[in-house]
Parts: C-alpha cells; structure tokens; sequence
C-alpha cells in the first residue's frame, strides 16, 4: 500500500468521525446556552416573582420540548406527569418514568414530588427530595421536559 492509499483510508475514516463529534459538540453547547439562558435572570426579576400576590392562580409552562413552548398546563388539584397514558401529562419523552412526577395545588400553593423516577425530578437544577414547594419563575425538569412555573 502507498503512502498515498493510506493517506486516503485515514481521511475517509477520521473525518467523517471528526464532522460527528464536531456536530454533537455543537448540539451539547446550544442546549447548555438554552437552559442557561432560561436560568439567566436580572436579580430584581427574580426577586419580584418571590413575593406572593393575591389572585392568580400558579401553573405550569412548557419551556421544552419546543413544539409545546408557551402552552400552559393549569393545576387544579393535581397532575401527574409522565410517559404513561394514564398520566395527567402523558409525554413520550424517553429520558421520563411511566409516572414520573405529581404536581399539587395545595390552597393556591404549588408542590413538587418525585414519584421513584429513574432520572430524578429537579427545581432549579436541584432534585428533588420529598415534596417541594414551587414559586412563581422556578424552572421544573422531568426528563427532558422543562416547565416555568407561571401565574
């Protein structure tokens, strides 16, 4: 084999390997940009949405997946959140549980619970241990699933 073929064979081997990891790259650093950019918040923005206000009602918002951003998932009583059909919220996300979360209205107020899921559920990039009180601003993940918690 000449030094030539070999040339060849290593370029139409690596590089198709090289564009790969150059693209996934890419994809990993505009999904951290896009949870950044959700957590990245002016600390006066931040501090208003801690006060309570009388009225409104907490729910939840679809921030990913992006064919549902925007919609609005009101809590009554309670959801649940999952890829099974008999959840509340039945999404077909391979990173979540059958039933993975349930998200309470306790008297206005909302609450967070894992319900033994295998990838956890997080607030604010923290999991969750235990019910978790929600604010108004906290971001909720369930699997690749990230809500805004809205009035």
């Amino acid at each position: 084999m000449s030094l030539l073929a070999a040339s060849s064979t290593y370029a139409a081997v690596v590089r198709p390997l090289q564009v790969l990891v150059m693209v996934v790259a890419v994809l990993f650093f505009a999904r951290v940009l896009r949870v950044a950019s959700v957590q990245a918040r002016p600390v006066d923005e931040v501090a208003r949405g801690r006060r309570r206000r009388s009225g409104g009602v907490l729910a939840l918002e679809f921030i990913e997946p992006l064919d549902r951003t925007g919609e609005r998932v009101d809590v009554d009583v309670a959801v649940t959140i999952g890829r099974s059909a008999d959840c509340d919220i039945a999404i077909p996300d391979t990173y979540l549980s059958s039933r993975h979360a349930r998200v309470a209205n306790d008297s206005g107020d909302l609450t967070i619970e894992d319900l033994g899921s295998t990838n956890g559920t997080y607030v604010n990039q923290e999991l969750v241990e235990g019910r978790v009180h929600l604010e108004r601003g906290d971001i909720v993940q369930v699997g690749g699933i990230l809500f805004e918690v809205v009035r």
